[in-house]
């Protein structure tokens, strides 16, 4: 059985995909355009409840298989690249675990199917496409994304359009203006990275930078604006490494001294960092929320209420209600991916959290000088960690932005293995010409055999 452990050498990339090879990266687009999530609301409507929705639920079953499919198809590598992640399959086995004391372990076991699947779809991608490739079907995703987010936009604004709160702000294909907000600026990251590495479609890459960014701006989405100057701060970092050891060195330097720049801003003078994000001191109401999910960790804090338990508990004395009286306002999220992962799975998954966390960051800090991968990690994990603090994105199910984390854990994890020399085996003397002298055929010549390299794909 070991040999299914091993990363087996594919072949060596054809000049030219065959249909297969188009069929499977059509088929990992249409993957991300669901997990996307941007085509819910088109079903819906602007005031539909997905979570509710049996349709909706149903749907995601035909990606789960696929990625299912693509998996199987690629068996070795995929089996390869499990092996290579284990804290993040021991956090998603902490989600079956949590059935055991989940207030709602109906809604938990379902759930855990589901970011079961999503994250499985991440490794998948991931262990299929190399770096360029990879970044490509990121980028098709978004293309087809931004190209339906102006058409909502434009031609449905009732539905491309906020109505009720922020009344002009886009949200294109999606249920509010931050969600397009932040998906943009993710993109505008995939779009520079694809550039730089799949030059012959350089000026497409370029050009989708452009719509991605007046779609940013149409969204009014201040903290999208933080987060892509972020990102784009990483990626001119990543550009300036690689010129050589000296601006390695400085752009080590001007690495952490913003680091510390902004934990200085944090701790001293918050308002003024909430204010750069557009944000109030409350971060709109946040704190409050927080707030009441810690008196409720309280009576959990090592195992927590079981994953995606709290927010569809029907209690009148369950968590839910103590922390809707608390805030407010009834949430359906914890707005924070470090908080929800506690309130769902206890100490022990927020640790296994942790490190997963710090390990991708290690990686990824080491492919900015190394590795091509380095376009698009640091920018990426610079853009994540931003929202890990007000959002919840981090071992989500059926998102697109989990499962690009995922998948760019899992690259950074799995190098691409070295050439493999496979020898040729000598050629046959040849056979006495006929009427020929009777002399004995000399000996195979001792001469070393000749080696076919094949490149696999990392």
């Amino acid at each position: 059985m070991s040999q299914w452990f091993a990363p087996a050498p594919p072949l060596a990339r054809p000049a030219r995909r065959d249909w297969k090879a188009w069929l499977a990266f059509a088929t990992s687009v249409v993957l991300m355009i669901t997990f996307s999530q941007g085509w819910v609301m088109a079903l819906t409507g602007p005031d539909g409840d997905a979570e509710a929705s049996t349709l909706i639920r149903t749907l995601y079953f035909p990606a789960y298989f696929a990625a299912l499919v693509l998996g199987v198809t690629r068996l070795p590598q995929t089996l390869y690249a499990f092996m290579r992640t284990p804290l993040l399959w021991m956090l998603v086995g902490m989600v079956f675990v949590s059935v055991l004391w989940s207030t709602n372990p109906q809604v938990t076991e379902r759930r855990g199917i589901a970011v079961l699947f999503t994250t499985l779809t991440g490794l998948v991608v991931a262990s299929r496409y190399d770096w360029s490739e990879l970044l490509e079907v990121f980028g098709a995703a978004f293309v087809i994304l931004i190209f339906g987010s102006f058409l909502f936009g434009i031609a449905l604004p009732s539905y491309g359009r906020m109505t009720t709160l922020f009344p002009g702000s886009w949200r294109g294909v999606w249920f509010e203006k931050n969600t397009l907000g932040a998906n943009m600026s993710i993109a505008t990251v995939v779009f520079c990275a694809a550039a730089l590495l799949n030059p012959k479609r350089r000026w497409i890459w370029i050009g989708m930078i452009g719509l991605a960014l007046a779609l940013m701006l149409l969204s009014k989405s201040k903290t999208s604006l933080v987060a892509l100057v972020l990102g784009m701060g990483a990626l001119g970092a990543v550009l300036m490494a690689r010129r050589g050891p000296v601006f390695a060195v400085i752009t080590t330097f001007l690495g952490v001294s913003v680091l510390l720049v902004i934990g200085f801003l944090f701790y001293f003078d918050s308002d003024t960092l909430f204010a750069l994000l557009g944000k109030d001191a409350t971060l709109t109401g946040r704190t409050k929320l927080w707030a009441a999910i810690m008196t409720q960790l309280n009576t959990r804090p090592w195992i927590g209420f079981g994953y995606s338990a709290v927010w569809s508990d029907p209690g009148v004395w369950g968590p839910l209600a103590w922390i809707s009286k608390q805030a407010g306002f009834t949430a359906v999220h914890s707005h924070n991916s470090w908080l929800e992962i506690w309130v769902s799975l206890g100490y022990v998954g927020l640790g296994l959290w942790a490190l997963y966390f710090v390990e991708v960051w290690v990686r990824g800090i080491l492919a900015t000088y190394r590795s091509p991968g380095g376009f698009l990690a640091l920018p990426f994990l610079a853009i994540f960690s931003l929202m890990t603090l007000t959002e919840t994105v981090a071992l989500v199910y059926n998102n697109f932005i989990w499962v690009m984390f995922v998948a760019l854990g899992v690259k950074l994890a799995t190098p691409a293995p070295a050439l493999v020399a496979v020898p040729t085996p000598p050629m046959p003397a040849p056979a006495p010409m006929a009427g020929s002298m009777d002399v004995a055929a000399a000996p195979p010549s001792a001469a070393p055999a000749r080696a076919n390299f094949a490149a696999p794909r990392p």
